[in-house]
């Protein structure tokens, strides 16, 4: 279903746009995105609507078939990006795992502040943004993504997350289409 409507208490998760992940990301054609998620974290902020912005710690603890190998991380590869223009009134938290809620006070902070719906946006469109999305759905929040401001590092992966999976978990729409509801609340 379309983006219809915006909750009057819905806060908006970014994740993983920290320096190490939206640098391999942007080399991928991500910027637009990116630059979309900002635009998301003003006028969230501009209403005075929550903003949670999550980042990742790196852990290769556990067996699996694909691994990233992107080499030494820098010491900033966890640094949120400066664009994001991190504000004392966001809530930053720091995920051991794909989803925000699993490890972390997310859910628990959204509902103390009555936040009823949920808009995504950031990097890996199929793992972090997704897991995510799925965490929230099962939590009881109205889930809702501006397709524009994900971006993930598989052609393949995104279109299957924007076509089949998201649709499922909520609404979907563009970044001009979240701005647009919420000038109109």
């Amino acid at each position: 279903m379309a983006l219809s409507t915006l909750d009057p208490n819905t806060a908006l998760i970014v994740i993983d746009l920290q320096k190490g992940i939206a640098a391999l990301a942007a080399k991928l054609g991500a910027a637009p995105a990116i630059a979309n998620a900002v635009r998301l974290a003003e006028g969230f902020r501009a209403r005075n609507l929550p903003v949670v912005l999550v980042n990742v710690v790196p852990k290769g603890t556990h067996r699996t078939e694909h691994t990233f190998n992107g080499g030494e991380m820098p010491p900033d590869w966890m640094e949120l990006i400066p664009e994001l223009n991190a504000q004392p009134t966001d809530h930053c938290i720091t995920k051991p795992s794909w989803g925000a809620f699993t490890g972390t006070d997310l859910e628990e902070w959204l509902k103390a502040r009555g936040v009823t719906q949920v808009m995504m946006a950031g990097v890996s469109t199929s793992i972090g943004v997704e897991t995510t999305a799925r965490q929230a759905f099962e939590a009881g929040f109205n889930v809702g993504f501006a397709l524009d401001a994900t971006a993930d590092f598989s052609p393949e992966a995104q279109a299957n997350s924007a076509t089949r999976i998201f649709p499922r978990l909520g609404e979907t729409g563009t970044t001009d289409d979240v701005i647009r509801l919420l000038a109109q609340a």
